[in-house]
């Protein structure tokens, strides 16, 4: 883990494509918190399903959307599972999701401290 540990957040970063508006800050945060949750899920299940095609879409999609907004720990964990495609052995694809999972996780703790919750 890089410095960005003790922030798993660039707000400078972020604040470059918000202006810094801490309203567009929390929307933006809340709905990148939102479709993560989703797109870890739905890893989960292309992982299951041994679908190469979708696992590439969707980390290289998180991968994207992680970096937008700053989450570049989270955002390198994504990167290096788009190499870990799921096979009829899944020991990487297994360990670069529970990679991505804890990286997350700070990002998402984070997140519902700036919005308060």
């Amino acid at each position: 883990m890089s410095s960005a540990a003790a922030k798993p957040v660039d707000m400078d970063h972020l604040a470059r494509y918000t202006g810094g508006d801490a309203t567009l800050n929390a929307e933006v945060l809340d709905l990148f918190a939102t479709q993560s949750v989703e797109l870890l899920s739905d890893l989960r299940a292309v992982m299951d399903a041994r679908d190469a095609k979708g696992w590439k879409e969707i980390t290289h999609s998180l991968k994207g959307a992680a970096r937008g907004i700053g989450a570049f720990d989270f955002g390198d964990a994504v990167a290096h599972a788009e190499g870990a495609i799921p096979t009829d052995d899944n020991a990487n694809a297994i360990a670069a999701l529970h990679a991505m999972q804890q990286e997350a996780e700070l990002v998402w703790r984070f997140i519902a401290a700036y919005l308060g919750r």
